[in-house]
Parts: C-alpha cells; structure tokens; sequence
C-alpha cells in the first residue's frame, strides 16, 4: 500500500506500504494542520530515492543469495517452498492476519499488544540479522582465531522413542554475527532508532526473498495476482489497514527521515516503505533468477528485466501518489510490471513455454535424490 496520510512510523506484517510524512517513531501525531511537518524538495527526494535503493538491495543479494541457498544440503539454510495451494491460501490467510489485528488493536490495549510484539520482533530480528551477516563474517573473520564448532540439540523421550526437536550446528562465526545482532536489537529496543529498525527490516526482506523460494512461474502469478486483489481491497475498501498502520509499531518496514538535512539523525518526519512491497515481488524475482541459472546459457535476462520492472513499478507507485496526494497500493503498479515484463521478454525469445514449464524441485527432495543416485552408484 501507499500511503499519504499522516501515520506513524509502523506497518502491519500483512500489510505493504509506502507511506509519507509520518510522523515520530513512537507515533505521535500532528496536533493541528498548523504543526503539519512539511517536507522541502530536497528532502523529498532524498527520501524517495533511499527508500528506493534500500528496497533494490534485499530483493539483489537475495536473489543471488537464493541461487545458492537452493542447492544447500543444510537443513538450517534449506528454503521453504511455496506451492500453488500455499499462494491461493495466501491473501486469505494475510486478510484474516490483518482484519485480526484490527480487532485486537480496539479490542485491547495498544501499549501492552506493542511490548509483545516488540520482544517478539526483537527476537526475530537478531536471529535475521545474524544469517544475513554470516557469509560476511565468513570472509573477514581473522584465520589466527580458532572457530570452534557448536551443536545446540534438544530431544525429547528416551531410548527408540526419543525423538529430535532442535538440531542446531553453529560456530564462533556464528557467535560473533549473534553478539553484534544482539546489540542493534537491544539498540532497537530501548530507543526505537529509525537505524536500528533499517537494519533489522533489510535483515527481513533478505532473509525472506532468499529463503522462500516459488517452486514455479504460474505460483508466482498465483501470489502476485491474489495480493494484487487483497492490496487493492484494504487500501481503497476499508480504512483497516491504516488503522492498524497507525497502531503498529515493528520493523517490518524501511523507513527514512524527510526532515534529515534540518535534523540530522535526530530527524522523525518519516517516508516508509512496507516489506511486503519488497519481499512478494523480490521472491518472483528470484525465481527468474534461478530459472535464468537453468537455462544454462550465461546470461541473466529475465532476472535483469524483472529487476527493472520493479524500479519501474516502484517509481511509478510513488510518482501517483505523491501527484495525487492520495493512498496507493504499491502492489497496483508492482505486480503488472515484475510479471508482464519478463512474459514480453519471453515471447520476444520463444521461451514462454519453458518459462512456465520450469519446475523447481524443494530442496529436501533434491538432496533425497541426489544420496539416492549416489548410493545407486556405489552399489553398481
């Protein structure tokens, strides 16, 4: 959703916005028109233009990311795959999530639903931002030190009947990404900084775009079509979602100050945008991604030309809405643009078959095959 309306810095997790001139983090709003923050054009469009960039880079590297993450035989990095049942279930399931929250937050108090949700979310966060930062601390993490290897196991029952619960093998790579985590979530805890919920929101929507994976082209338009229904509906329907846009407070959301020229990192007039705006589009993009790998042919066109489309999309969702000054589903322009790019390239190619006939096999399966084929090899 995009959104014009003064709301606070906070979205719901059903929800995908793109909202301007909010107002603090801790979602104070304006007394009177008089007090109304108005941003200048450079600020605008300094806001703008992050907001842009930062969405491009979770939906880049998680999609490159995502290539690799499909053939890992780990069961801590195995994708989770969606099926066409999942995608058509899906806008319901993020309606009921949605309506839900609206009643929860009329029905309860929004100061005690917030604290849950904020350890809720601090949790999540670490944990995100602790797998995005792994490969990294990988490359950096000086040879003299010993990495020590780690298992955390829980089991439950004893004998034949015990059974595993949690399997997890970590190392002191590991441990380091967790403590430097732990700091941003605490940061983020006690000060609501608008950094801090930048760095868990990326850790998010990177985490999201590499580990779901879309097992095929038609699921993509399946998901893509059904949120394209459901965004539209409860941005121009209902006032459900920015009611609970205003009374939401996660990092599920990129967010950036307008007012930081006068400001500077103090600043709180923010532009934000929500994930769901960068992960459903970001996981269709890296589905071509991986198709282009299948191809075989060293060339990436359909990846590049759904990446493309969604700056096109993306732009356009903010030129409307900051013309018209009036709430827009990002989804609108998102979802024509990421599918009905990469289907001209195909037809202009001839692989518009292929490219719905792409199957991708979940990464369990995979791995089942290939032990099968290699104890077949050894008893031959």
């Amino acid at each position: 959703m995009s959104e014009a309306e003064q709301v606070p810095a906070s979205a719901p997790e059903a929800a995908s916005a793109v909202i301007l001139n909010a107002t603090d983090s801790n979602g104070t709003e304006a007394l009177n028109a008089t007090a109304k923050f108005v941003a200048t054009p450079e600020g605008t469009a300094l806001a703008y233009g992050s907001l842009v960039f930062m969405a491009l880079l979770p939906i880049f590297f998680g999609a490159l990311r995502s290539v690799t993450c499909s053939k890992s035989k780990n069961s801590a990095d195995m994708p989770e795959t969606i099926t066409s049942r999942d995608a058509a279930r899906f806008p319901i399931i993020a309606s009921c999530t949605l309506f839900g929250l609206y009643l929860f937050f009329k029905v309860f108090s929004q100061e005690y639903i917030n604290l849950l949700l904020s350890v809720y979310f601090f949790v999540l966060g670490v944990l995100a931002l602790s797998h995005t930062m792994s490969p990294l601390m990988s490359r950096i993490f000086p040879v003299s030190l010993p990495n020590k290897q780690y298992q955390l196991l829980f089991t439950q029952g004893s004998g034949e009947s015990k059974e595993e619960i949690v399997n997890y093998e970590f190392d002191t790579k590991n441990l380091v990404c967790l403590c430097i985590s732990s700091v941003v979530g605490v940061w983020y805890l006690l000060k609501k900084h608008w950094i801090a919920n930048n760095l868990f929101g990326l850790a998010f929507a990177l985490n999201g775009v590499e580990l779901l994976h879309l097992n095929n082209v038609s699921t993509g338009c399946i998901l893509l079509g059904g949120l394209f229904v459901y965004d539209v509906f409860w941005v121009f329907g209902t006032n459900v979602m920015v009611t609970v846009a205003k009374s939401f407070e996660a990092p599920i959301k990129l967010v950036f100050p307008q007012d930081l020229l006068e400001k500077g990192l103090e600043a709180n007039n923010f532009a934000m945008l929500g994930l769901g705006d960068i992960v459903i589009p970001g996981i269709f993009i890296a589905l071509l991604l991986r198709f282009d790998v299948s191809l075989k042919k060293n060339s990436r066109t359909y990846f590049y030309s759904s990446f493309l489309a969604y700056i096109f999309g993306l732009g356009l969702t903010i030129f409307v809405m900051h013309t018209f000054k009036h709430a827009q589903p990002a989804l609108l322009y998102l979802v024509p643009a990421c599918v009905g790019f990469p289907v001209i390239v195909a037809l202009f190619k001839g692989e518009l078959t292929e490219m719905f006939r792409y199957e991708e096999t979940p990464a369990e399966e995979a791995g089942t095959k290939e032990d099968s084929s290699a104890s077949d090899k050894k008893d031959q």
